[in-house]
């Protein structure tokens, strides 16, 4: 029987069920406030960050786990494992994807590297995905395979809290950030093979959030799945408030909310709002 350790990084969401898992094993991503350092979700809460960004001097930053701490990690799962296989945020915005590639070449066990072109909940069903194929017996190229398929058919639409902050994050150019500021714009951002995008720019709150439905309500009509995840900053009475709302008009739909977590806070701000969903996970 091989045995398979899995790794994630500290922007996915875990519930009870992942955090008690015994092959399962997260690596923190790194947040810099005022030159003191954070590992995301050890010794910093979203709430504690959003507390701290109002008293900063300088801009907050992030950074992905270093080839070294994958490494080290690494080499501790091959004394109880013959396998291991990560499930790690976006490469398009974080190095973490390249950490572990360049940690799987200088360990012996071998390392598979999947990059879930998502973060948070998205990324923990992708998770959770590939460890119930792997537990009913499909060979691991099998795994991983039908991983990247549902992947592929994510959609994830957010209006974020802070434009200032996804800007100066390097995550929205100038421009778009100047237009947002200048005409009270809100855009409805999406992700594109990975990267982020911004899908439309709607004149108020309001009318982007019923767009962000009309997004959704023309996928479940056509893909009928099972499970949508809300993603907020801080506030989940936000969230919940979207969640009674699908919940009246898709009563069979399960529906997760979930905090982004402070490393994805210190980029997209407190008040952001969204929703995703993988038209091919059922």
């Amino acid at each position: 029987m091989v045995k398979t350790a899995w790794v994630t990084d500290s922007t996915s969401y875990l519930d009870d069920e992942l955090r008690n898992h015994p092959d399962l094993y997260t690596i923190p991503l790194t947040i810099l406030l005022d030159g003191e350092e954070f590992s995301d979700g050890i010794d910093l809460t979203p709430a504690q960050l959003f507390e701290k960004l109002k008293q900063l001097k300088n801009p907050p930053t992030t950074s992905q786990p270093s080839v070294g701490a994958f490494q080290t990690l690494y080499e501790q799962l091959a004394n109880d494992y013959d396998r291991i296989v990560a499930v790690l945020l976006s490469g398009k915005l974080s190095g973490t994807v390249s950490s572990s590639e360049q940690a799987a070449k200088l360990v012996e066990i071998p390392v598979t590297t999947f990059d879930s072109n998502i973060l948070t909940y998205p990324m923990t069903a992708l998770l959770k995905k590939g460890m119930e194929l792997l537990e009913a017996g499909l060979s691991l190229d099998s795994v991983i395979d039908q991983m990247e398929k549902i992947k592929g058919t994510n959609e994830t639409y957010v209006l974020v809290g802070s434009l200032e902050q996804l800007h100066r994050g390097g995550r929205l150019s100038g421009v778009q950030f100047f237009l947002g500021s200048l005409l009270n714009v809100k855009p409805i951002i999406t992700f594109e093979d990975g990267a982020l995008k911004v899908k439309e720019k709607v004149r108020s709150e309001k009318k982007a959030k019923e767009k962000i439905f009309d997004y959704f309500r023309l996928s479940y009509e056509k893909h009928q799945f099972k499970e949508v995840y809300i993603l907020y900053g801080l506030h989940l009475d936000h969230a919940n408030a979207w969640k009674a709302e699908l919940k009246e008009q898709f009563p069979l739909l399960k529906v997760i909310c979930c905090p982004l977590g402070a490393v994805i806070g210190v980029h997209a701000g407190e008040n952001t709002l969204g929703i995703s969903w993988h038209n091919g996970l059922n």
